[in-house]
């Protein structure tokens, strides 16, 4: 992607703050997530009712990074949370490519769907191996099932607590959902397409998985909702350890 045409108020107030801190060391500041380049002009911060608004992503590249740097940014973590920021991703420019094959999922979605809000491109000539990302999605969706079925057990029976583990996961969930598609060239931008690329793949009826990635940005749900949809999240999670396993023997 381009540069932002429009940068919100919260990532340009994190963008004079980074210079204030790195100077001309600050080399690149990335912007990242679909919600970001949609924000309309002026207003970064409404939310439907039982949701909470996305944290705005950013990633910083930076000629050198230090311990006093590191210091200074966490004085300042609070006020960039409050205004709606995550924390950014900080790395040294001479790590940088070294890191995309250790994170190919994170980077990937980065590289998909990003902008530049200052500086030059990092990801220009650079391209995440398509090895690498199936054997991400491989651990995260091991891991993923485990802990859905460690969680189901801590919650003793407790419809209220299954709710918590349900909108505790659906982020992650739709994360790896989404790096499938991304692999399998489909609209991995799209958390819905991206959940029904999923479930054509993985023969599940329409709305077993879509059902879980739309609760991504939800607060909360009724335990009632719990109990209908958990039985099917942990079948659809079963489904995708053994397609995802398939890989290897292709």
């Amino acid at each position: 992607m381009n540069v932002m045409t429009h940068v919100p108020d919260r990532v340009s107030m994190l963008e004079r703050e980074l210079r204030d801190i790195f100077s001309s060391r600050l080399q690149s500041l990335v912007a990242y997530g679909l919600h970001l380049a949609a924000s309309p002009a002026g207003d970064d911060s409404h939310h439907g009712a039982h949701t909470e608004s996305p944290s705005a992503q950013t990633m910083a590249i930076v000629e050198t990074l230090t311990r006093e740097d590191l210091k200074t940014c966490s004085d300042r973590v609070a006020k960039w949370h409050d205004a709606g920021l995550a924390t950014p991703l900080l790395l040294a420019a001479d790590e940088f490519e070294r890191s995309l094959d250790a994170f190919p999922l994170e980077f990937g979605a980065i590289l998909a769907d990003h902008v530049v809000v200052c500086g030059r491109n990092p990801f220009d000539g650079l391209h995440v191996d398509p090895a690498d990302v199936r054997r991400a999605c491989e651990v995260h969706a091991r891991s993923h099932l485990l802990h859905l079925r460690e969680g189901f057990l801590e919650t003793r029976g407790r419809a209220d607590a299954l709710a918590v583990l349900i909108v505790r996961s659906a982020a992650p969930f739709a994360g790896l959902l989404a790096s499938l598609a991304r692999l399998q060239g489909t609209a991995a931008n799209d958390p819905a397409a991206a959940g029904r690329h999923a479930e054509r793949a993985l023969a599940l009826p329409p709305g077993v998985v879509t059902d879980v990635v739309k609760l991504a940005h939800v607060s909360e749900i009724s335990s009632d909702e719990a109990s209908r949809i958990f039985p099917a999240y942990l079948d659809a999670a079963e489904r995708l350890v053994k397609y995802v396993d398939g890989w290897g023997a292709t």
